[in-house]
């Protein structure tokens, strides 16, 4: 073996990954925007629809969820590029899928009235607790079992 090599198990080296941590934190800010962009069409232009149909606190708790977890990707993002590990990445593609699936589903049923909707949102809900999970041990674990 040439001196330096080190085996690590099925993980693709860090160069074939392109740039994740620049990935993370420009999808954290555009999460951002959107939630930003969400809020304000709300407040301005929605607020009587959604309250006629019920469905304020819905989207109220929706546009919450998804602010909090852009920030979240900005920190995982900024994570990853101190300790670039396959757990920090998995948790960023996770709070991402999250804030679609939890975040959209209770747009959708804010706006739609459709139930069913309602139906999605624990899904992303188990995204964010898998992503949270993982960024718990991207941080506490040795960088060494799962450097990208």
């Amino acid at each position: 073996m040439p001196p330096g090599w080190r085996f690590r198990a099925c993980a693709p080296s860090r160069r074939s990954i392109p740039e994740v941590d620049r990935v993370l934190v420009s999808v954290g800010a555009f999460a951002a925007l959107l939630g930003v962009a969400m809020g304000a069409f709300a407040a301005h232009g929605l607020e009587s629809r959604l309250l006629d149909l019920g469905y304020a606190e819905v989207f109220e708790t929706a546009v919450r969820y998804h602010m909090w977890h852009a920030l979240g990707l900005i920190l995982i993002g900024a994570l990853h590029k101190q300790r670039p590990t396959l757990y920090l990445a998995w948790a960023g593609w996770l709070m991402a899928f999250g804030v679609v699936l939890f975040s959209g589903s209770l747009y959708i049923l804010a706006l739609s009235g459709e139930t069913g909707w309602g139906a999605v949102a624990p899904i992303g809900g188990t995204a964010f607790l898998m992503a949270w999970l993982l960024v718990a041990l991207g941080v506490l674990l040795p960088s060494d079992l799962s450097d990208v």
